[in-house]
């Protein structure tokens, strides 16, 4: 489809428009209901017990006492799951309830349902576990040595990926090779786990549930319930942020299982700390880089090996570890690589999918060796980046082409070109590192600039088959064209919502969309995930409308006898010339246009175990970043003053909602240079609240200058890009380099602390 055809469709709140979300006034109100707020009259109260323990085995669990607590009405271990009592997103090798062993601390072990909160939890201290505790496995590189208790049935690597490309035996006149690690970092969304089950009179049950994939949660669920598909129904609460941590199950078989038991509803909402406790994190990373490049600064080869820590359970350890290693090299062109990645079993909390999903790890090592080689060369940092980026039609090192827009260099000279922000002559604490606390006057204070750029694939990739269900509906309501949309896609809080109607409202020319609760009543609509939503569920949207609108056409051409073509804008029916025939609703009358689609992108393929070679991903998207940041070496504070971006999003269906994700991937990838990070001794969490583990707030975040590049992908619906996942690797490596600039310090880690800048 080209713009000229989507344009003489688009009505005032289309396609390339930024109206207002159908969620947002609710949301700003505080009047949106999310699935913390469910509520039923004859509800009870589900709680957790969790293993104090990351690595013991259960010698005996007594439920007497907790039984015994007034208005505890059942208390479940292992023995009341009624199914397999295992589940995973990629493996099913993580039990509902812990039978003889606990592998990370957190690991639920039994269940209560009561009528009051309060009553659930006093009853669950009195559940009776008797450990042995185990010596835990806790470093990741030991473990895929094989080092260690085995932790699972096979060994402890989850996943070895290998990349061989080109010819491995080349040398290079500067070399350059450093150890880079990445720490655990936490998705933070503001809203916890939460959610309802509520059971019927046939065996079944419905669960209300804030997640991120409505189909995967309900396979899992049936299989550990030991139900038919049926039986066991999904609607999507109101989710409060997720960034990769709702894809996992969290409440979702535990509320079954109580209601089941009960045959009452049954609400659990998880509090901070169990949150932290209940939930996936970001892989931490540890890895060894070596570039080598001719005397000018042209890569030669490039070598890496990655460790990534998938903690107790697979989750989606497998994906994170093809997409670090993949995209391990980052957007540069290279003749030769060698890339291994392993993903392990350690008795360290479960890691699985967050923004970025192994690009991040992998952005922040091949970023901060771009910047050791321009050193190296003695080539400025932007230009060595230059002299290699990909463009359109390069080649990665799985030997996949890059068949569309990869303005690498231009996002960067877009960068470049921007003008500095100043150095204010006046003292404002407000801008000093430290903020308003008084602490430093200036003294001590230097500024660095830096420069990163990254590579993210969107979509699911491997030959997994991603593809999302959409059902259309056109009829008069109220007198009125009103189309209402039907999917399993999860809206988050990405606004996904939004994206949808303008789809419809440009495809078929009306203005009422209305967005039917998402479900398992509907096919699958793929997880809300690797940036795929508006690419897969819009390209399912549109086909549907699509559909409707030729039957729609059809009926239009008979109505009014017209030989021509006809099409829809703003509810009038006009002709190819734009006159008006006549008002849609005169003409619609009874009739009712329903259509059902499945849409799939183009197909992937596995990469080839022995050299990683294959067209693995759908689709690439860049983005780039210059920080700007003052640093006080004296105290270890940073100041980041200016987080500028440029990013290729292909075709920017809501420019607002666009430079809100920017934002948000920024503020994410800021957090993780500067402060965010699980902190873990011996598999145990330290800083299990919001209290000690930070997240950059308002007063944190600086002006943002962003550039939205708009390349059409030829192969996408309108030729959009996935969008949310690219600022959230290039901005943390960005920061750091800028950090290395204004003190000369290595800094091999992320996040950086005050004593990695003091040297205390």
């Amino acid at each position: 489809m080209t713009t000229t055809e989507v344009s003489k469709r688009t009505t005032e709140n289309g396609v390339g428009t930024s109206p207002l979300r159908p969620d947002g006034t609710v949301k700003v109100r505080g009047e949106f209901a999310y699935s913390s707020d469910l509520w039923h009259e004859d509800m009870l109260w589900g709680a957790t017990l969790r293993s104090p323990h990351p690595y013991a085995r259960i010698t005996g669990i007594d439920i007497t006492e907790a039984l015994a607590v007034q208005g505890v009405y059942v208390v479940l271990t292992h023995e009341d799951v009624p199914g397999l009592n295992k589940y995973g997103l990629e493996h099913a090798d993580q039990p509902v309830l812990a039978v003889d062993v606990v592998r990370y601390q957190g690991e639920p072990v039994a269940l209560v349902a009561a009528d009051h909160p309060e009553t659930a939890r006093r009853a669950m201290k009195r559940i009776k576990v008797s450990y042995e505790v185990l010596e835990p496995v806790t470093d990741s590189e030991k473990a895929a040595a094989g080092e260690g208790a085995e932790l699972h049935p096979g060994g402890n690597v989850v996943r070895y990926a290998k990349i061989r490309h080109g010819d491995q035996s080349v040398k290079a006149d500067v070399v350059v090779s450093g150890v880079y690690e990445v720490g655990m970092q936490d998705q933070a969304f503001l809203g916890p786990e939460s959610g309802m089950a509520i059971p019927d009179t046939e065996g079944g049950v419905d669960l209300y549930v804030a997640t991120q994939w409505l189909h995967v949660d309900q396979q899992q669920i049936v299989a550990a319930l030991g139900l038919p598909k049926e039986k066991v129904r999904l609607t999507l609460g109101g989710v409060g942020g997720a960034f990769g941590g709702r894809e996992d199950l969290s409440i979702q078989v535990h509320a079954c299982l109580l209601a089941l038991h009960t045959g009452k509803p049954v609400k659990m909402v998880y509090n901070r700390e169990e949150s932290f406790y209940g939930h996936v994190h970001r892989h931490p990373a540890k890895m060894y880089y070596e570039h080598g490049a001719d005397k000018d600064g042209r890569l030669v080869y490039v070598k890496a090996k990655l460790y990534l820590d998938g903690g107790a359970y697979a989750s989606s350890t497998g994906a994170v570890v093809a997409n670090a290693a993949t995209l391990g090299v980052g957007p540069y062109n290279v003749d030769s690589a060698s890339v291994d990645c392993w993903g392990v079993y350690t008795n360290n909390p479960p890691c699985g999918a967050m923004r970025g999903f192994g690009a991040v790890q992998a952005g922040f090592a091949y970023e901060s060796q771009m910047d050791k080689l321009a050193e190296a060369c003695g080539i400025d940092p932007v230009d060595i980046r230059i002299l290699n980026a990909m463009e359109e039609g390069s080649l990665m090192p799985t030997g996949q082409v890059v068949d569309s827009a990869a303005p690498v260099a231009e996002l960067l000279e877009r960068l470049r070109a921007k003008p500095l922000p100043v150095t204010h002559d006046e003292l404002d604490l407000r801008r000093m590192p430290g903020g308003v606390s008084n602490t430093t006057h200036g003294e001590g204070v230097v500024r660095g600039v830096g420069y990163a750029v990254g590579i993210k694939n969107i979509c699911f990739s491997e030959g997994f088959d991603d593809y999302s269900t959409a059902r259309v509906r056109l009829q008069l309501v109220g007198g009125e064209p009103a189309a209402t949309v039907h999917t399993a896609a999860c809206e988050v809080g990405q606004g996904l919502v939004t994206i949808m109607q303008q789809i419809v409202r440009t495809e078929l020319g009306i203005e009422q969309v209305t967005i039917l609760p998402m479900d398992t009543n509907i096919g699958n609509g793929g997880s809300t995930s690797a940036s795929r939503q508006s690419y897969v569920t819009g390209g399912a949207v549109q086909a549907a409308c699509v559909a409707v609108r030729s039957g729609l056409h059809k009926h239009l051409a008979g109505k009014l006898a017209a030989d021509g073509k006809l099409n829809v804008v703003a509810n009038k029916v006009v002709s190819v010339d734009g006159s008006v025939l006549a008002d849609l609703a005169d003409v619609l009358g009874d009739e009712v246009f329903d259509e059902t689609v499945e849409w799939r992108h183009r197909p992937t393929t596995p990469i080839d175990p022995e050299t990683g070679q294959g067209n693995a991903h759908v689709q690439y998207g860049f983005a780039a970043h210059r920080a700007v940041v003052d640093v006080d070496t004296e105290l270890g504070l940073i100041k980041v003053v200016a987080l500028d971006c440029a990013q290729d999003v292909g075709k920017a269906l809501n420019p607002q909602a666009v430079l809100g994700q920017i934002q948000g991937g920024s503020a994410q990838g800021l957090g993780l240079a500067v402060m965010e990070e699980i902190q873990t001794v011996d598999g145990k969490i330290r800083n299990p609240s919001f209290t000690d583990y930070l997240i950059p707030t308002v007063l944190d975040m600086p002006p943002m200058d962003i550039d939205v590049l708009e390349r059409p992908d030829p192969n996408a619906p309108y030729g959009l890009r996935g969008v949310g996942e690219p600022p959230t690797i290039s901005s943390t490596p960005a920061i750091v380099a800028a950090i290395r600039a204004a003190t000369g310090l290595a800094l091999p880690r992320v996040p950086v602390r005050p004593e990695h800048l003091t040297g205390t």
